[in-house]
């Protein structure tokens, strides 16, 4: 009988459907993680360039699988019609105009060796390519790199060095306008995903010969680059070497963005506020940098990240200084008042609504009672449902495309929020009191601080539904107090008005525009101490 029920259902049928079988070793623990072992020291490269060509060849065709990648280009020439020589590249990585142009069609000019002696690799790039960026060196592990990054080597018969040039061609998106810092007055240029294009852009604002450009790896196993740009001279020389020490310790499999960078650098992973500033505004990252600020580019990312940041540079919006004195105050003024109605209006209203109803006046007091008639859910739970509401519609229209995300707003807006209010799911009160909250929130010019302001008005409100007013000033008591404590880069969150500094201008009132000479005295430049 058994047998029969076994036959019936199937049971000792063999699953054919492919597994990705575990090959680890060690039993998986109930807290923690088996599988967090201590990372296998990796192998560097240490050979060097080979004097055989067929050596070099195949070496090349070994590490980039040229039997089933055919984007390693080898092409074998005669350089001067006299020694064979090969060139590698990457189909697509690397302009085959400058290739032909300059590389194949100078090295196999007749006569282009009569006068060599000595270094023979050397002598070529010197007198027979005329690349404008050019290196010679006897290190296997530059070559792999130069060539993975678009650049072209040479391989010559009988010398122990390849002669790298920069070919690299690859298409990229053309520098357009901003998207998320849109202004009116002030350039209309935004960075790309290519880093030299970014740089070029700091470069075209800023012509001094103290702007520092240094290149490094970013630490992934992806092998993609990154730039440190700082003033030397000027950048305090402490916040330099910490950015170095930080970018230094990374050591992950794959660096894809600028906000991955972010995260695997700070100090404080369970901050809501960001530590860094990511602009994609080369003005605004020009005019940090002559202020002793540090940025960071990363090859692949249209954002460049400035270090330290503090919350008036998160609040400040890159048209303050392109307008004058009385424009850009009440702009500021109006910001701010956003960002504290965004914040604190729906816990206070919450807290007046169910604690307090003596700080109300009879009239609003009537018209919230009025609206709740036919209401079934707490008030509470109703203000926090409509603000989860608001940011699924926020998210929502963000990540459909450009004219279905308008008309997802405008869905969310008004058609399920009028259709709420009638099937007496929510108030209308309250449904005026998060539309207002969600006008505040967008005043607030940094994407991460509006998603930090959306979890400190959760946090907020759940304090004000539990306690009232004073559940509300405690948790804000705690939240100045934890945001005084912070730092980022070694500069205090809240400088300069915690502690106190010398500011060249008022933060939330736009100062006037004077002849200054020196940075912030929050950033202890090293033109203070002279």
């Amino acid at each position: 009988m058994l047998d029969q029920i076994i036959r019936f259902f199937r049971f000792g049928r063999q699953d054919g459907e492919f597994e990705l079988l575990e090959t680890e070793r060690g039993i998986p623990e109930f807290w923690g993680d088996a599988r967090e072992e201590a990372p296998l020291p990796e192998q560097e490269d240490t050979r060097k360039v080979c004097k055989s060509l067929a050596e070099n060849e195949e070496r090349l065709r070994i590490s980039f699988r040229a039997d089933i990648n055919p984007d390693l280009i080898l092409r074998p020439f005669t350089l001067g019609g006299k020694i064979p020589a090969f060139l590698a590249y990457l189909n697509g990585m690397a302009d085959t105009d400058q290739v032909s142009d300059f590389i194949l069609r100078d090295g196999m000019r007749p006569g282009c060796l009569d006068h060599a002696r000595g270094d023979l690799a050397r002598y070529t790039m010197e007198n027979v390519f005329t690349m404008g960026e050019a290196e010679t060196t006897e290190a296997w592990a530059d070559v792999k790199q130069a060539v993975m990054e678009g650049r072209s080597a040479v391989f010559i018969e009988t010398c122990g060095q390849a002669v790298l040039m920069d070919t690299r061609g690859f298409e990229h998106r053309s520098v357009t306008e901003p998207q998320a810092e849109k202004v009116v007055h002030g350039p209309q240029e935004a960075f790309v995903e290519n880093l030299r294009t970014n740089i070029t852009l700091l470069r075209r604002i800023l012509h001094t010969e103290d702007l520092v450009c240094e290149m490094r790896g970013a630490g992934g196993d992806n092998g993609i680059r990154i730039a440190i740009l700082y003033r030397e001279g000027i950048t305090n020389i402490t916040l330099v070497e910490e950015v170095k020490r930080r970018l230094a310790q990374i050591d992950t499999r794959t660096v894809i963005g600028m906000g991955v960078l972010e995260q695997l650098t700070e100090e404080h992973s369970l901050s809501p506020f960001p530590q860094v500033l990511q602009t994609e505004r080369p003005d605004r990252s020009a005019a940090l940098l002559m202020q002793g600020h540090v940025v960071v580019l990363l090859d692949g990312s249209p954002f460049a990240s400035v270090m330290p940041a503090t919350l008036f540079t998160l609040m400040t919006s890159p048209e303050d200084v392109y307008m004058r004195r009385p424009q850009g105050s009440t702009i500021r003024i109006v910001r701010y008042i956003g960002a504290m109605i965004s914040i604190l209006l729906p816990a206070f209203f919450l807290a007046l609504a169910l604690y307090h109803q003596g700080l109300l006046s009879t009239e609003v007091l009537t018209t919230v009672i009025a609206s709740r008639k036919m209401v079934f859910a707490p008030i509470g739970a109703e203000m926090i449902f409509l603000l989860v509401v608001f940011q699924l519609i926020r998210e929502a229209g963000m990540r459909v495309p450009g004219n279905i995300g308008q008309a997802i707003g405008i869905i969310g807006g008004l058609i399920l929020g009028q259709a709420a209010v009638a099937a007496n799911l929510v108030s209308s009160v309250v449904l005026i009191v998060v539309a207002l909250t969600g006008l505040g929130n967008f005043c607030i010019p940094d994407y991460s601080t509006q998603l930090a302001a959306a979890f400190f008005r959760l946090t907020l409100t759940i304090a004000a539904w539990i306690g009232g007013l004073l559940g509300v000033i405690c948790l804000m008591t705690v939240f100045l107090a934890w945001m005084a404590s912070l730092k980022s880069y070694g500069v205090p969150f809240l400088a300069p008005f915690s502690p106190k500094a010398h500011s060249q201008k008022p933060m939330i009132l736009r100062g006037r525009l004077t002849m200054h000479q020196q940075a912030e005295d929050i950033m202890n430049t090293q033109e203070e101490t002279l």
